[in-house]
């Protein structure tokens, strides 16, 4: 089960880095403790990549040990933190300038992403300022 998990965390990460973010930055103006699209995406893949560690620390333990669920543990905590950051603000924030076709393309983009990475992505984390700046924005 664990390892299912993991590639759904991974995979996910990876298709709103290469299709929302994007996205976000393009239309955004900042949304609830973020002034801007630029701080709310270097947040967010900060996010990823501290999933992607905890990620990494299971992989390192024994399954089913103390320390093992320790680690799953952290994964949960990091993803959790994330995925209320993110509705509080880059997606209520996308979602205020988004139009619904744009809305419904994205959704069905990631559907789509999702069904072709289903066994997992080379996960590794990413530099948040340099992923801005190659997507035109201001780096924080």
């Amino acid at each position: 089960m664990w390892g299912r998990l993991r590639v759904l965390l991974e995979v996910h990460a990876e298709a709103e880095e290469r299709l929302f973010y994007p996205e976000l930055l393009r239309l955004a103006t900042g949304a609830g403790s973020k002034d801007s699209p630029e701080a709310e995406t270097d947040d967010a893949i900060h996010d990823h990549n501290e999933i992607r560690d905890a990620i990494g620390l299971v992989d390192a333990e024994e399954v089913g040990t103390g320390s093992w669920w320790k680690a799953v543990a952290k994964v949960r905590e990091a993803n959790s933190d994330h995925m209320g950051e993110e509705e509080r603000e880059s997606l209520a924030d996308f979602r205020r300038h988004a139009d619904l076709d744009l809305r419904h393309s994205l959704g069905l983009s990631f559907v789509v992403f999702e069904a072709q990475h289903a066994h997992g992505v080379s996960a590794q984390d990413i530099d948040p300022s340099r992923y801005i700046e190659r997507q035109g924005g201001q780096a924080t």
